[in-house]
């Protein structure tokens, strides 16, 4: 159950403005956790760059949009306050991808990100036909290995100087989420 007057939804190319908010907004808040971004991915075409890369996404949303109730527009109605991707999908025999998400600030600690984490790793098996999701923390990020395992992760190790994070590599505890045991669909 996320907080009234929010949803979840699939993004769409349109989001671009509303997703350039976002990002903007929480620069400074996500900077212990994100890679160097160059001034373009704080811009709308960086971000429809983005949201056009091949991974799939969903996002927790603020208002409706431009009134239609499709949440969709040219962003003046509504805020993005959270953002789950799977990136790096393959399929035959692996069926895998890597799970990120992030939650506003002004939003976080409300159970959003594990709303999303949930929705993903729903899409990822039902739609997507996935069997494993994979995702990566800081060392010391324990709000978000709460939220994994509280969706079914489990820690299956740890990659030393995995990602290039504010500013040097980081170390990052590794997770994952089998979805099933199902063969592959033929």
């Amino acid at each position: 159950m996320i907080a009234e007057g929010l949803r979840i939804r699939p993004a769409a190319p349109d989001d671009a403005p509303a997703l350039t908010r976002a990002v903007a907004r929480n620069r400074t808040y996500m900077k212990p956790w994100e890679p160097y971004r160059a001034e373009r991915y704080y811009t709308v075409e960086g971000q429809a760059e983005r949201l056009a890369d091949g991974g799939v996404r969903w996002f927790a949303v603020d208002g409706d949009g431009d009134g239609d109730g499709s949440g969709h527009g040219d962003g003046c109605g509504y805020e993005i306050v959270g953002v789950a991707t799977l990136s790096g999908i393959a399929l035959g025999p692996l069926r895998s991808a890597s799970l990120g998400y992030w939650i506003d600030q002004d939003h976080a600690g409300r159970g959003l990100a594990t709303a999303l984490v949930a929705e993903a790793c729903r899409a990822a098996r039902e739609e997507l036909g996935l069997h494993r999701i994979e995702a990566g923390t800081l060392l010391d990020n324990h709000a978000s290995q709460r939220v994994l395992a509280k969706s079914g992760f489990t820690r299956i190790g740890t990659a030393p100087r995995f990602l290039h994070i504010d500013g040097a590599w980081r170390d990052h505890h590794l997770f994952q989420r089998v979805l099933h045991d199902d063969p592959p669909p033929a």
